[in-house]
């Protein structure tokens, strides 16, 4: 043990940020559009109890943990990833039961930038003569709380374009067969995707060739994680054939940045699309991509007639090249999964906040 109080008191911090960050986890499928967010009470001789934002409609973890913890939380210090409530949505302010609570110190993962938040929680606390501490972690919780940070911040859902291909970059022999380039553990990674997304869109040409079901069947949440409450909702870029296995879904003409506003406007944190080439196009065009995940297989078309990643114009020079930074790079299976953002996105028009229940 370090023999320095601040170093000490540093680690601890860090360990009980931990466990809230592991209890936010464990709600991560059920809470949107509400952030999943976990806390922790630790009560002054060393009692320690966890909460975790329950569905839309039930409390913030803070209460969770509060109501748990009863009067053991008197003088304690309570840890949250995220900074408490203010306001008054569908539940009453996370910040009244703070401080009815008569915990004496709160540590904050990362600031809400949700503008009925934005340090407006942190303030009320400290004008209750409450120790305020932040930043504890934040980056894995920024990371963890990425698809709602970036609907508050911007008002639209975080888009994580799916593609999967050969090393050589083929997606579909000429003949337009692709099934199953990846591996069975691969497909199940990207139902975990389609796990983690409020909502998934593919072209309606897609639906026609391959009439996916778009489900996350071969994907289970690991143990103590609540699964999903309801499918994601599916989105077709297009008319609907009749009988296809996507159904129930819905079908959107137009511009496809419309529908990423009309989604933000109603909630939706994240989105998946699945393609195919000329949806992810067009996405990456108009620089409406926010995450890229690329699965890669240990196999070549050999050729220059097997169909690509994208459909449509590329870019035109050298100078004008896309360029991203890769994020995370992890075998899955026999393949790879290579993650990449974009160097700079675009400020997206219509950017603020969204429809939000928090």
């Amino acid at each position: 043990m370090s023999d320095d109080p601040a170093r000490a008191a540093d680690a601890t911090d860090h360990e009980y940020m931990g466990r809230a960050l592991a209890a936010a986890e464990t709600v991560r499928f059920v809470t949107s559009p509400n952030p999943w967010v976990g806390a922790v009470v630790v009560s002054p001789d060393g009692r320690v109890v966890t909460g975790a934002t329950e569905p839309p409609g039930g409390p913030h973890a803070e209460r969770v943990a509060l109501a748990a913890a009863g009067e053991a939380a008197r003088g304690g210090t309570l840890y949250v990833t995220l900074e408490p409530c203010d306001h008054r949505g569908r539940t009453p302010p996370c910040t009244e039961a703070v401080i009815a609570a008569g915990i004496e110190r709160v540590v904050v993962g990362v600031v809400d930038p949700d503008p009925r938040v934005a340090g407006r929680g942190l303030e009320r606390l400290r004008r209750a003569g409450i120790e305020v501490v932040t930043g504890c972690r934040s980056d894995e919780i920024a990371d963890q709380l990425r698809p709602y940070l970036h609907h508050r911040r911007t008002g639209r859902p975080e888009v994580v374009l799916k593609l999967a291909a050969t090393l050589d970059g083929g997606t579909a022999a000429p003949d337009g067969t692709s099934q199953w380039i990846t591996s069975p553990e691969a497909r199940a990674d990207a139902h975990r995707l389609r796990a983690l997304s409020d909502a998934i869109i593919v072209g309606a040409g897609t639906v026609r060739a391959d009439d996916p079901a778009l489900t996350v069947r071969s994907w289970a949440p690991p143990p103590g994680v609540r699964p999903r409450l309801a499918p994601p909702r599916r989105i077709v870029l297009g008319a609907i054939p009749p009988g296809a296995r996507i159904e129930p879904a819905e079908s959107f003409r137009g511009d496809p940045a419309e529908l990423l506003r009309r989604l933000g406007v109603q909630g939706v944190l994240s989105v998946l699309v699945e393609g195919g080439a000329g949806v992810a196009g067009e996405f990456h065009r108009r620089h409406l991509v926010d995450r890229y995940v690329v699965y890669l297989a240990p196999a070549l078309f050999g050729g220059d007639d097997a169909r690509g990643l994208f459909a449509g114009p590329g870019a035109p020079t050298i100078d004008e090249l896309w360029r991203g930074e890769i994020v995370d790079v992890a075998r899955v299976g026999t393949d790879l999964r290579v993650e990449l953002t974009p160097v700079a996105t675009p400020p997206l028009a219509g950017g603020g906040s969204g429809a939000a229940a928090r």
